[in-house]
C-alpha cells in the first residue's frame, strides 16, 4: 500500500547515513509507485531526491555461460593443450562443440594461442588470460565496464544489451520526519462543530500551481484567417455579399459569366452535378424580393421603392442571344445556346456566380457598389496534399464609372498591403468572363520564390451589359483561396491537416491568434 510505503522510505532514509538510491533500498517497486511517493514526501519539504539516469550492461545467455565457463577460444585452447601430440582438426568440434569450434578457433590463431602443423593444431604456450571472461564477469558485477571500447567490442558481438536505469538519490529534508501526518485538503462543517479544526494540520495552499485546464470551444485556423480578411474589406468599405447557396443553376455558375457551355470546366471530370433534382427553374426573383419588409414593419415591393421592376425573361434572352448570336458589341461564341445544359443544378465552382447576382440586382439601381464574399466552392479535384474538392474562395467586386486597369493593379496593391504583401507582380491571364485579366504574384520569403496569391480583371460587356448596366460601368472582379494563406500562417503543408477528418483537434485548440500583416 502506499501508506506503508511512505513509512518505509521515511525509515529507510533515517537509519541511513547519508543519500541512499532507490533501485538499491526498494529494488522490487516500480518507477511509478517510487516517484510518486517521492514526489509526496518532497512537496512537504520531508525529503529531497535527484533523478539519476545511467545505462546498465547486460550480459546475454550467451555471455554468461562464458562467464561461468569460459570463452570460445579458451576452450579450444584448452582442448589442444590437452592432446599433448596435437589434436586433428576434425576432432575438435566434437570435444568443444560445433559453436566454440568455429567461433574460438580463429580467436585462438589470433591471440597465437594456437598454431596449424598440417592437419593437427598444437599449443603454443602453456597458459593463457582469458580476457573475454574476465571482461564478462566485470560487468556481471558492476553493470558496466570501465573501457568504453570493451563494451562497444562487446555489443557488436551481441554479448551485452545496454539498458536504461532511472535511479533516484534521496536525502533528508528540511521538514524531515519519521511520522508521515496526513493533511486535510478542506475544512469542514464537521471540524468546526467538533473543533478538530484547532490540532488537524492543513494541507497549505500551492499558489503556484497551474489550475486545471478548462474546456471551451476554439476557432478553427480558417475562422480566424476568415475575420482578418472580414475586417480588411469592412475596414475598405465593402458589404458582404450573401452566400448561402451552395447549390446554383449552370446559368448562374457559368451561362450569365459568359462561359460557353462547351467549356471544359462544365465537363464532370471538373463540376459536381446534382443527380436529384437534376434540373431547376428558369432565373426568377426570389421571394424575398417581390415584397420586402422596410424597418417599421410595412411592406413595400421594388417599384414602390423608386427601382424598376427586373425583368429576368429579358435577362435569360440577352445572355442566350449574347451566347448565340453576339449582341453589345461582341459576336458571341456562336453555337446553339442549349436550354437544358443552363438549367442543370451543380455545386457551385466558384463564388463569382454569387457576385454575378449581386451585380444584376445592382442594375436595378446603378451605383457605386463594393461587394465581398468568403465562402466555401467545390470542384472535382483530384485530393492531394495542396487540393481539396472543396475549399474557399475570397472574393471582392468593385463597380463604379469610369474604371481603369491601372486602377485595379493600384487597388490590389493597397488591398494586399493590408495582408503584409508588397511588392506584386502581374501577368495578363486569360478568363472567360474578364478582359483584361491578371494573375498576382507575391514574394513569399520563407519558400524564396515567387507564388501565385490571386487572380484579378475587369467582367467583359457581355457579362455586363445583359443585366441592364450602364455602358460606362466598370467593374473589376478578383479572388483568392482562404487556404492557401492559412497555410502559410501556421505552418501546415498538407492541406489535409487543415480541413477534413484528418484535422488534428490538439492543432485547433492550440492555435494563436494571427494578424495578416504580422510574421
Amino acid at each position: 500500500m502506499a501508506s506503508d510505503l511512505l513509512s518505509h522510505v521515511l525509515d529507510t532514509v533515517s537509519q541511513a547515513d547519508g543519500p541512499i538510491l532507490s533501485n538499491d533500498a526498494f529494488p522490487t517497486v516500480d518507477f511509478t509507485t517510487i516517484k510518486s511517493t517521492l514526489d509526496r514526501l518532497g512537496s512537504r519539504e520531508m525529503i529531497t531526491f535527484k533523478q539519476i539516469d545511467r545505462e546498465e550492461a547486460n550480459l546475454t545467455t550467451e555471455a554468461e555461460e562464458i562467464a561461468a565457463q569460459g570463452s570460445h577460444e579458451a576452450k579450444v585452447f584448452e582442448a589442444v593443450r590437452q592432446a599433448v601430440d596435437g589434436l586433428k582438426i576434425a576432432d575438435l568440434p566434437g570435444i568443444v562443440g560445433k559453436e566454440s569450434a568455429k567461433i574460438g578457433q580463429g580467436k585462438a590463431f589470433k591471440e597465437g594461442w594456437i598454431k596449424k602443423d598440417k592437419d593437427l593444431l598444437k599449443a603454443t604456450t602453456s597458459a593463457i588470460h582469458d580476457a573475454s571472461q574476465d571482461q564478462l564477469r566485470t560487468i556481471q558485477q558492476t553493470k558496466t565496464h570501465p573501457d568504453s571500447k570493451v563494451l562497444s567490442d562487446l555489443r557488436k558481438r551481441k554479448l551485452v544489451t545496454m539498458q536504461k536505469v532511472i535511479t533516484f538519490e534521496i536525502k533528508k529534508g528540511p521538514k524531515f520526519s519519521r511520522e508521515f501526518v496526513k493533511e486535510e485538503t478542506d475544512l469542514t462543517a464537521d471540524m468546526l462543530a467538533t473543533g478538530t479544526w484547532k490540532t488537524v494540520k492543513l494541507k497549505p495552499y500551492n499558489f503556484n500551481a497551474m489550475g486545471a485546464p478548462t474546456m471551451s470551444g476554439a476557432l478553427h485556423p480558417l475562422n480566424k484567417v476568415r475575420h482578418e480578411f472580414r475586417q480588411i474589406f469592412f475596414e475598405m468599405g465593402f458589404e458582404e455579399m450573401p452566400t448561402n447557396r451552395y447549390v446554383e443553376t449552370g446559368f448562374w455558375n457559368f451561362d450569365a459569366l459568359f462561359v460557353p457551355q462547351q467549356h471544359p470546366a462544365r465537363d464532370l471530370q471538373d463540376t459536381f452535378y446534382i443527380a436529384d433534382p437534376s434540373v431547376a427553374d428558369k432565373p426568377r426573383a426570389d421571394p424575398v424580393e417581390k415584397t420586402e419588409q422596410l424597418t417599421d414593419g410595412s411592406n413595400s415591393s421594388h417599384k414602390s421603392q423608386g427601382h424598376p421592376q427586373q425583368d429576368y425573361e429579358k435577362y435569360w434572352n440577352n445572355i442566350k442571344e449574347v451566347h448565340e448570336k453576339g449582341k453589345y458589341g461582341s459576336i458571341g461564341y456562336r453555337y446553339p445556346f442549349k436550354e437544358d445544359e443552363s438549367l442543370k443544378l451543380v455545386l457551385r465552382t466558384h463564388t463569382t456566380a454569387v457576385s454575378t447576382y449581386m451585380l444584376y440586382k445592382l442594375a436595378a439601381n446603378p451605383r457605386p457598389a463594393r461587394y465581398f464574399s468568403i465562402d466555401r466552392v467545390f470542384r472535382n479535384e483530384t485530393v492531394d496534399a495542396t487540393h481539396l474538392a472543396e475549399f474557399h474562395q475570397v472574393e471582392g467586386v468593385i463597380a463604379d464609372f469610369g474604371l481603369a486597369l491601372g486602377g485595379l493593379i493600384g487597388f490590389m496593391e493597397v488591398f494586399f498591403a493590408k495582408m503584409g504583401i508588397h511588392g506584386l507582380r502581374f501577368k495578363p491571364a486569360y478568363n472567360p468572363y474578364t478582359e483584361p485579366s491578371l494573375e498576382i504574384f507575391g514574394y513569399h520569403a520563407g519558400l524564396k520564390k515567387w507564388v501565385e496569391i490571386g487572380n484579378s480583371g475587369m467582367f467583359r460587356p457581355e457579362m455586363l451589359e445583359p443585366m441592364g448596366l450602364p455602358k460606362d460601368m466598370r467593374v473589376y472582379g478578383w479572388g483568392l483561396s482562404l487556404e492557401r494563406p492559412t497555410m502559410i500562417k501556421y505552418g501546415v503543408s498538407n492541406i489535409r491537416e487543415l480541413l477534413g477528418h484528418k484535422v488534428d483537434l490538439n492543432f485547433v485548440e492550440s492555435n494563436p491568434a494571427v494578424r495578416l500583416e504580422k510574421d
